[in-house]
């Protein structure tokens, strides 16, 4: 195993344990203490873990939430999967808004050979990879937000009713049946919030490792939006409940 693909699959398994011990971390992967402390020391180099006493924790940042370029590679073949579907919802001459998060980044990823698209986004990475795509790109005023590499700020956006979305890609941090779709960011929310309103198609953008995580700010309820597009690993029990509320892709 790669040490990149190695490095990864620790990162997938802090996802879903928050904390590891060395020990058993260096079963699961079958490698050796020392190999295993140097990929430690470089996930700690690069401030996506923390390091405690037998072992190792996701680096958060104070309201719980992971940065961004932690989040780039965890779940990634979740979030991949994910972007594919999404391409195939996107026809040329779309307009389009495409959410700050690590999910809508794949999809920018995957635009190249679509034609004449207009992507609205309050992403910086994502502005940066469809840049060179030959499409057009606006950008949403505001406030820079550091944490997430995104532009957030309510009243800048009063000048986006003249533009007429056809398709919004959200993302989030949770959701769930019962309490909707929520973010730990108030900020975030706005702008979410906004751009629905001015949307005609709403797509969540969500990999299952979401369902039933519940966060500090609600955006919407699910019937609220119009798909979701998830993952394989959501499965028929989860999928059965939440398509009385959202269909499913």
């Amino acid at each position: 195993m790669l040490p990149t693909e190695r490095r990864r699959k620790i990162i997938h398994e802090l996802e879903k344990n928050e904390f590891l011990k060395m020990k058993s971390l260096q079963k699961n992967l079958g490698i050796s203490i020392e190999t295993l402390r140097r990929d430690v020391q470089q996930l700690f180099k690069e401030d996506l873990i923390t390091k405690e006493y037998g072992g190792i924790r996701i680096k958060k940042e104070r309201n719980g939430e992971s940065r961004i370029e932690q989040r780039l590679n965890l779940n990634l073949d979740k979030k991949e999967e994910i972007a594919k579907k999404a391409v195939n919802e996107i026809n040329n001459g779309d307009c389009i808004f495409l959410d700050s998060g690590s999910t809508t980044l794949q999809i920018a990823k995957n635009l190249i050979n679509h034609q004449n698209l207009t992507i609205i986004t309050n992403s910086i990475p994502v502005m940066l990879e469809t840049l060179d795509q030959g499409h057009t790109v606006i950008s949403i005023g505001g406030k820079v937000r550091k944490s997430e590499h995104s532009i957030t700020s309510f009243e800048f956006l009063f000048n986006f009713d003249r533009l007429n979305i056809e398709k919004a890609f959200i993302c989030c941090s949770g959701f769930s049946e019962q309490n909707g779709i929520t973010d730990y960011s108030l900020e975030e929310v706005q702008t979410r919030r906004r751009i629905l309103k001015l949307s005609n198609i709403k797509y969540l953008t969500a990999d299952s490792s979401k369902l039933n995580k519940v966060v500090t700010v609600k955006i919407c309820d699910l019937h609220e939006l119009d798909i979701l597009i998830c993952d394989s690993d959501l499965n028929q029990y989860d999928i059965k409940k939440l398509s009385d509320k959202i269909n499913i892709i």
